[in-house]
């Protein structure tokens, strides 16, 4: 029974024991700091500004390398002077220089462009027959009639479908109002903006005409003066041929036609038409060549 004791009493001694062991290494005073160890681990101030220094010149270098930019250390004054005239057009010597105009600008308007190029077929085919009609009526009939018959038509549509609206109000007893009162409310007078606009451009076009024309006429450039001349001789033979409103009809009809067909066969048509230019150029050059007094035109 003294030995159960004993051995008992030992078992809860060696517990006791290492329970204060382990309280004993789990204490924070009781290690022991290596200098090596706290100095390799602890970042000062200087080390991060270090760190931070270098990430910010990698970052750079890169950026240099993916958008370098001008090295203008290197250029000279007038290298400078140079690429600062070329950037700036204001600062040439030169005159002024007018800024180039958009691509809107210049193009024909995309409107009149899918019109004949028959994007729309039903736009296209309604303008066309239209346009077709209206001047195969003035082949046929003085202008007058043509005018009345297609006031008396347009009149007769209008007037029946705002009766036929009256009555349809009148028996559903609706208040619907006049049917043509959106079209009736639009504003469809034409702004002086507009006005000024064209008639700027329509007199432009008028003064170079006639400038034109007077050089033709008073033989500044004799080879000019004679192709104008054969001009106006095939002309007489078109002329008694065809009259006026018949070269309007097919010009119409090949305005309507020609774009979807040089479309569509334009390798074929360059090919030619730069065989026939370069025929004619020759036969020119030699008929220049032979009139005294005409220089060829610098190209």
């Amino acid at each position: 029974m003294d030995d159960e004791i004993s051995s008992t009493t030992g078992e809860v001694k060696l517990q006791q024991g290492s329970a204060e062991n382990q309280l004993d290494f789990m204490d924070p005073q009781n290690f022991t700091q290596d200098a090596d160890t706290t100095k390799t681990f602890d970042l000062d101030d200087d080390d991060i500004l270090d760190l931070a220094g270098g990430a910010r010149d990698a970052l750079a270098r890169h950026r240099a390398t993916s958008h370098p930019e001008p090295d203008t250390e290197r250029l000279s004054p007038a290298g400078l002077e140079s690429r600062t005239k070329l950037e700036d057009p204001a600062k040439k010597g030169g005159p002024d220089v007018e800024p180039v105009q958009t691509a809107s600008k210049c193009r024909a308007p995309s409107a009149l462009v899918e019109l004949v190029y028959w994007r729309d077929l039903q736009r296209t085919g309604i303008c066309f027959g239209a346009s077709l009609f209206l001047l195969l009526s003035l082949s046929a009939c003085s202008i007058v009639s043509v005018l009345a018959y297609i006031s008396l038509a347009l009149l007769s549509v209008t007037i029946s479908f705002r009766i036929y609206k009256g009555i349809v109000q009148a028996v559903q007893k609706s208040e619907d109002g006049h049917p043509f009162k959106m079209y009736l409310e639009q504003d469809i007078a034409i702004s002086s903006d507009v006005v000024h606009k064209y008639s700027e451009l329509a007199l432009g076009r008028f003064n170079t005409a006639v400038k034109e024309l007077r050089r033709l006429f008073l033989v500044e450039d004799l080879v000019d003066s004679l192709k104008f001349a054969v001009l106006m001789w095939i002309l007489t033979y078109i002329g008694a041929l065809f009259n006026g409103l018949t070269l309007i009809i097919i010009a119409h009809v090949a305005v309507f036609t020609w774009p979807v067909v040089y479309e569509k066969h334009q390798v074929q048509i360059d090919h030619y038409y730069g065989l026939v230019n370069n025929q004619v150029k020759d036969v020119m050059a030699k008929i220049q060549a032979k009139i005294p007094g005409a220089k060829p035109k610098s190209e």
